[in-house]
């Protein structure tokens, strides 16, 4: 999901509608008999042709040169997750994930939002609303999981960056947690250089290996 910048694009926008509306204007204005042009509203004179055709060549210039840009900086958000070793206490093994950006520029988080599903819950016919960090774990820890031994999820602010081609870090999940969370949705919004805001929502247990035998093999250090 992507929500432009209202100053940035829509009033550009707004603009390029406003010049090309005055050219039409103008086109007609300049072609009508010269008795017409005394009465309203031919009467009045917005811009003369050239300036007319001016305007639209620079806010029509402006719109596509911005939307250009905001092609080349936009956001590619994804992420991955996969069995590893080194998080939980003891060393036990872990379900981790990262979200990633495989774009070339920055993009700085806004808002993270957590949908969690236990094991055993009856299916709810209307979606889970979106909850923060900490009403994610207080609920995990009311289903008997304790924080930083069976799960940890990370602390996100607003204003975070995720650089371009790089990683952060989401939650881990060691077994007891695997075997009683059913699913995990993150919903991660960010901001690009323009302004437009981006919205991916990752689901943490798509393809989860509930109970690790062993980490996952990976071409490169995530952390």
């Amino acid at each position: 999901m992507i929500q432009r910048s209202a100053v940035y694009s829509r009033l550009l926008a707004a603009l390029a509608v406003l010049a090309v509306v005055a050219f039409v204007y103008t086109v007609v204005r300049e072609n009508l008999p010269p008795g017409l042009t005394a009465r309203w509203p031919w009467k009045l004179r917005i811009l003369d042709f050239q300036s007319a055709t001016a305007a639209v060549i620079a806010t029509a210039g402006a719109a596509l040169a911005r939307a250009q840009y905001a092609r080349a900086v936009r956001p590619a958000l994804g992420y991955t997750c996969r069995v590893r070793a080194g998080h939980a206490p003891g060393g036990a093994l872990t379900w981790s994930c990262h979200a990633f950006n495989g774009a070339q520029d920055v993009a700085v988080v806004t808002t993270v939002g957590y949908q969690v599903r236990f094991a055993g819950e009856p299916d709810r016919q209307e979606p889970l609303p979106w909850s923060d960090r900490d009403e994610v774990v207080s609920a995990c820890v009311a289903r008997g999981l304790v924080d930083r031994q069976d799960l940890w999820i990370d602390l996100i602010g607003a204003g975070r960056p995720i650089p371009g081609q790089g990683m952060m870090f989401l939650a881990w999940f060691a077994e007891r947690a695997l075997s009683d969370i059913e699913t995990v949705l993150v919903r991660v919004r960010v901001v690009d250089r323009v302004g437009d805001v981006h919205e991916r929502v990752l689901d943490l247990f798509k393809g989860v290996t509930r109970h690790p035998v062993a980490p996952d093999p990976h071409p490169f250090e995530l952390d």
